[in-house]
């Protein structure tokens, strides 16, 4: 675990849920922590041993073993049995009716690498202590589910109304438009004023002449002559 990991996890840990635990764990008859803080938290906790306790604080018999793990000797048996009893715990959690998502992992303890997500556990555990008429308790309360019994008839009735997903005119006809395809005309009155040019029959967006016409002019195609007027008015002269 790098440096800024470690700090960023030891930041969200809270000592005002500490002392609300170490509090409710007193209220119960647990062994009181008496230390402060994130590693003395931990040391509280890892061997599994205060947790199968309160374990068996809210559901008397649920947890059947809890190892002595200070009576073992070797390093690698303690963490061995430590493991054990936490794993036991966090079974127990889920039965009581916290729900996996919401519990923590066993190295989360153990290695202290989120205890922020154990104290999270044990509130979440007060939750559902306080749903099932448990006290003192801490958290939240878990609310009681409200199931609903809908009759046959009821649950059918949705399927005479329209979705609007499928789409809804909602009550628009289309009296007095005219027909698919037909054209439409579209003066410009404005330009009418304006220009003098009467445009019902012609619109804009088709272009205009504003009443000019060709009568006079070369048919199409035909040669036009160019005179230089200057160059005759200079040859004359001479």
């Amino acid at each position: 675990m790098t440096a800024e990991l470690s700090d960023k996890i030891r930041a969200s840990y809270s000592l005002t849920d500490e002392e609300k635990i170490s509090s409710w764990f007193a209220d119960l008859g647990i062994t009181q922590f008496t230390g402060k803080g994130y590693d003395d938290f931990q040391e509280y906790l890892k061997d599994g041993m205060v947790l199968c306790n309160l374990a068996l604080k809210l559901e008397p018999g649920s947890i059947r073993k809890i190892n002595d793990v200070p009576g073992v000797k070797m390093a690698v048996f303690k963490a061995s049995k430590s493991n054990e009893n936490i794993g036991n715990f966090l079974a127990w959690a889920e039965r009581y009716g916290v729900p996996a998502s919401n519990t923590f992992q066993t190295a989360d303890l153990f290695e202290g690498t989120n205890l922020a997500a154990v104290q999270r556990t044990i509130f979440n555990l007060g939750g559902v202590a306080q749903k099932k008429g448990f006290s003192p308790a801490i958290g939240v309360k878990v609310s009681d589910e409200n199931k609903r019994n809908f009759t046959q008839q009821q649950m059918r009735a949705g399927e005479t109304i329209i979705s609007k997903q499928m789409g809804n005119n909602q009550g628009a006809s289309q009296q007095g438009m005219t027909g698919y395809g037909t054209g439409r005309q579209i003066i410009d009155r404005t330009s009418e004023k304006t220009t003098g040019v009467d445009y019902s029959s012609s619109s804009l967006q088709y272009g205009s002449n504003k009443g000019a016409s060709q009568a006079g002019m070369t048919g199409y195609g035909a040669g036009r002559q160019i005179i230089d007027k200057t160059s005759e008015e200079k040859q004359n002269q001479k």
